[in-house]
C-alpha cells in the first residue's frame, strides 16, 4: 500500500491550520511548518515506522528555502508516496481583513510602528503580494481551494470530501456559483449558463433552488438546458482522459449563473450524475454553503 502524503501549501490566512485540523480528524499524522530541507527525510523516516497517511503545511515561514520544494516533489513521486499538492488562497482583501480582526502579524510583515494605522496596513499589502509571488511555482502545481467566502465548517467538509477520493485516480468537482460573488479563482473550467430561462422570474420556484423536484422538472423541460448540459459533457469527455493521462489529480469545473441558486445547482447536480461512473466526481455549491437552509 503506497503512503499518502497531503502537502498543504498557501498563503497566510487562508486556513491552513483548519486544513490540518479537518486531515487530523480524518486520520491524518500531521506536521505544521515543517522545514523544506527536511520534507524527504521526514517521509523516509514515516516510511520506516508504516505511517500510511500524512499532511503537511509548508508555507512562506520557510521562505529561504521554498525554492528546493519543487525538486523534492519531484523525487517523492519516485518514491511510491501518492502525493496530494492542495494550495488554500484568498483574495488580498479577505486576507487584510482577517489580519485586521485578529491583528495577528503576516511572516513578511517588517512593519514596527504599531500606532502607524495606514503604514501598517501599507506593510501588511506589500507583504501579501510578496508571499504571492514567493508561492507562485507552488501554487501553480497545486489543486488551488479559495477560502475568501468559505466558512471553516465548509472548508473542514471540503478537505475531507477531497482526500477521501482514491489519490491515483482524477476527481471531478463539479461547482456552481453566481457570478455576482465572483469567479472561482481555482476552477479549471468556467461555464456561463446566465442565457438560459431563469426559475427566479417564476413566483412559486424563487424560494428554492436547483435541488428542488419543481426547479429540476421546471428546467429539464427547456431545450436549450438540455443542449447546455449535453455540450459541456462532450467537452468534458473529450478532454479528461488527457488530463488523467497528464497525470492531474482535480479538475474543477464551475458552472455559474446570476445568484448560484437555480440554474448553476441544477446542472451541477445532473452533470456530477451523468460523469459519477467514470469519475471520482464531487459537487459544491458555492452560494449554498453560504446560505444553508
Amino acid at each position: 500500500m503506497k503512503q499518502e502524503l497531503v502537502l498543504i501549501t498557501g498563503m497566510s490566512g487562508s486556513g491552513k491550520s483548519v486544513a490540518l485540523h479537518a486531515l487530523e480528524d480524518a486520520g491524518y499524522f500531521c506536521v505544521d511548518n515543517l522545514p523544506p530541507e527536511l520534507l524527504l527525510d521526514f517521509v523516509q523516516l514515516e516510511q520506516r515506522q508504516d505511517a500510511q497517511r500524512i499532511a503537511i503545511a509548508m508555507d512562506v515561514r520557510s521562505a529561504n528555502s521554498l525554492h528546493l520544494v519543487p525538486e523534492q516533489l519531484a523525487r517523492l513521486e519516485q518514491m511510491n508516496v501518492n502525493l496530494r499538492l492542495l494550495f488554500l488562497d484568498a483574495s488580498t482583501d479577505t486576507l487584510l481583513r482577517r489580519f485586521s480582526e485578529t491583528r495577528r502579524r503576516h511572516p513578511l510583515s517588517t512593519q514596527q510602528r504599531q500606532d502607524a494605522i495606514h503604514d501598517e496596513q501599507r506593510d501588511l499589502m506589500q507583504a501579501i503580494e510578496h508571499e504571492r509571488e514567493l508561492l507562485a511555482v507552488l501554487r501553480e502545481k497545486s489543486h488551488i481551494i479559495d477560502t475568501s467566502v468559505l466558512r471553516n465548517t465548509k472548508l473542514q467538509a471540503y478537505l475531507k470530501s477531497l482526500v477521501s477520493a482514491p489519490a491515483t485516480q482524477l476527481t471531478l468537482m463539479f461547482e456552481s456559483f453566481a457570478f455576482k460573488r465572483g469567479i472561482p479563482v481555482h476552477a479549471d473550467y468556467v461555464f456561463d449558463v446566465r442565457m438560459l430561462p431563469n426559475p427566479h422570474y417564476e413566483p412559486e420556484l424563487r424560494p428554492l433552488t436547483g435541488r428542488d423536484a419543481p426547479v429540476a422538472t421546471w428546467l429539464a423541460q427547456h431545450t436549450l438546458v438540455e443542449d447546455m448540459a449535453h455540450q459541456i459533457s462532450v467537452f468534458l469527455n473529450t478532454w479528461l482522459p488527457h488530463l488523467h493521462q497528464d497525470h492531474r489529480s482535480y479538475v474543477t469545473v464551475a458552472i455559474g449563473c446570476t445568484g448560484g441558486q437555480h440554474r448553476s445547482v441544477y446542472l451541477v447536480e445532473q452533470l456530477a450524475e451523468r460523469f459519477s461512473s467514470a469519475w471520482v466526481t464531487l459537487k459544491r455549491h458555492r452560494e449554498l454553503d453560504l446560505n444553508p437552509s
